[in-house]
């Protein structure tokens, strides 16, 4: 199943940034500046992290994290401050274990090192610990991402996941 850039618009519009699409966000190059915390590592580092918490059938990751880490965070300084704020975090992490940032672990270390910081049984805090702060800002932010568009909700077993358009069809059929 590839993510496209209808699911990018789906999952900013589920996300209440739709606004920033229609500012043309979707074509902004990634900016590293004190008025933008998340920069070109900061995408980079999503993009690995949606790499082992995405299903493997899932194409098209890259593009689709870019395009909506780049929107959802243009106008939202304080939480693109928290994601950056959890990127560090999580890269002083795999620094102490395997000498290097995260997006510079191979697959399964990736994968390791998100384990191993325990972020799959942490809470979602945005002002906790460390492991929470990455759980809230990282991981639950992609996968609301992914599942709030129609090829993730079709990963998950909705067919029209809120906000996409043609849902009383589904509801509207017998049984088959």
């Amino acid at each position: 199943m590839e993510l496209t850039r209808r699911d990018v618009l789906a999952a900013l519009a589920a996300a209440g940034a739709a606004g920033a699409v229609g500012a043309g966000a979707l074509t902004r190059s990634q900016r590293d500046d004190a008025e933008n915390p998340v920069g070109d590592h900061e995408v980079a580092t999503l993009v690995a992290v949606a790499g082992v918490v995405y299903p493997s059938e899932v194409e098209g990751v890259e593009s689709f994290v870019r395009e909506y880490s780049v929107a959802r965070f243009a106008d939202r300084p304080e939480y693109a401050a928290g994601v950056a704020d959890a990127i560090a975090a999580l890269d002083e992490y795999t620094r102490t274990w395997h000498d290097t940032a995260f997006v510079g672990l191979d697959a399964d270390a990736r994968e390791e090192g998100l384990s191993g910081m325990e972020v799959d049984i942490a809470d979602s805090v945005p002002e906790g610990a460390d492991r929470e702060r990455v759980r809230y800002y990282l991981v639950n932010e992609l996968l609301y991402a992914l599942f709030s568009t129609p090829t993730g909700g079709e990963l998950a077993g909705i067919e029209n996941p809120q906000g996409h358009p043609g849902g009383t069809a589904s509801y509207q059929r017998g049984p088959q």
